[in-house]
């Protein structure tokens, strides 16, 4: 009996093994996130303030970075781009600055695309 009930019970696992369920794959494209954001941005010890925004005309943001000095060009572009890749592009992109950074009334103003 025990045989009967081993080999029942072994037919009925082989045959839900056999039975093919349909799966589909589907490639959603990444995304960039163009909503506005006003982050503190904590960097070399120091707290920052990053806002942004998203331009469609120049398909690109228009960042500033608060609390630098005039000769922090490198800081302000290191917090600019990795910030945006951190808040706004797809896994794996980076920020990448489009243009020059300029220093204007004690920010850092810089634009720059995910890429």
């Amino acid at each position: 009996m025990k045989k009967l009930i081993i080999m029942v019970g072994g037919l009925l696992l082989l045959s839900a093994c056999t039975t093919k369920s349909k799966i589909e794959f589907t490639r959603v494209a990444p995304t960039v996130q163009t909503k506005s954001r006003s982050e503190p941005i904590f960097y070399n010890g120091k707290t920052y303030q990053l806002d942004y925004s998203y331009s469609d005309a120049q398909s690109a943001f228009d960042m500033k970075v608060s609390g630098l000095g005039p000769k922090q060009q490198k800081d302000s572009v290191n917090i600019a781009t990795s910030s945006l890749a951190y808040f706004a592009c797809p896994d794996g992109q980076r920020g990448k600055l489009v243009g020059e950074p300029s220093y204007v009334d004690g920010k850092w103003a810089l634009q720059a695309k995910c890429g």
